[in-house]
This record gives C-alpha cells, structure tokens and sequence, in this order.
C-alpha cells in the first residue's frame, strides 16, 4: 500500500464489503458509515486504485458445486524464489490458491479442489515437477471465514 492510511469510513467500507460486497449499494453502505453516497463511491474508487480492494469474488461452497476434495499442499522451495512460483502454482488446474509463507520450512501452501482425491494427484505433480518439495498434504473437511472484525466500528 501507499502511503494512504485508512480511517474509519475506510474501515467500515472494507468490512461491509467483506460481508456482502454483492447485495450492497453504495448506499446502504452509506447508511451504516454516516457519509454520503458520492463519499462512499469515490472511497471505494481511491481503496481500489490504492490497491487495498484488490477485486472482488465469489465465495464458493466447492462441495455443493461438486469438488468435494480440498487438500492443503505444504512446499517447501528455496526461500529466495518462494514468490516467483505464486503464479506458476496458479495456473495449475484445480488450484484455487497459492501463499507464500514466512515461516518454517514449508514456505508456500497451495489450496487444490477436485471430484475425487485421484485429480490432486496431477496438481502435486505438476508442483514437484516444478522443483518443489511437497512436505505435507492436508485433506480439510470443511471451510468457512469471516470479515476481518478491525474493520468494524461495532
């Protein structure tokens, strides 16, 4: 980020729109921050052109659409190149995320869904044929998250 710093109209624009980015018009978004709609718009404009809403997405039930396997692949690569594999990893079919870590031995942590646990076998080998380390597969049964509370004034 810039050297823009949030404050709390910001805050509360970036939490609504973690809720329910799709069902909320700028004025709804208006009512809950105190500020016009127009302030609201031209917040939203300045938190994406700064980089802070980076875009928006769906958050999708993979078991109910039918990709009820989703595993964790813990990978280990050489520290100084961690991040030039993020978006190689990416376009492997099937994954759904890649994140550099900073901690520990395995570095980077890939998210796979599939019908059934043989289409992750392909994901793990396009990963190991690219020079990385698979140190740990995770098989998670269920995920759910949850707007970032700092965000709220409540």
């Amino acid at each position: 980020m810039t050297d823009y710093e949030l404050d709390a109209v910001d805050r509360e624009i970036l939490y609504a729109l973690q809720e329910e980015a799709r069902n909320l018009s700028s004025s709804d978004i208006a009512e809950r921050t105190d500020a016009s709609s127009s302030t609201v718009r031209k917040r939203i404009q300045r938190l994406e052109s700064e980089g802070v809403i980076k875009g928006y997405s769906a958050n999708i039930d993979y078991t109910k659409s039918g990709y009820p396997i989703r595993m964790l692949l813990y990978c280990t690569a050489p520290i100084p190149e961690r991040g030039e594999y993020i978006d190689d990893i990416l376009d492997i079919p099937g994954v759904v995320s890649a994140q550099e870590l900073v901690t520990g031995e395995q570095n980077l942590l890939v998210t796979a869904v599939g019908e059934t646990d043989q289409d992750i076998t392909p994901v793990a080998q396009q990963i190991a044929d690219m020079g990385l380390t698979i140190t740990d597969e995770v098989l998670v049964r269920s995920h759910r998250s949850t707007p970032f509370d700092d965000f709220s004034s409540e």
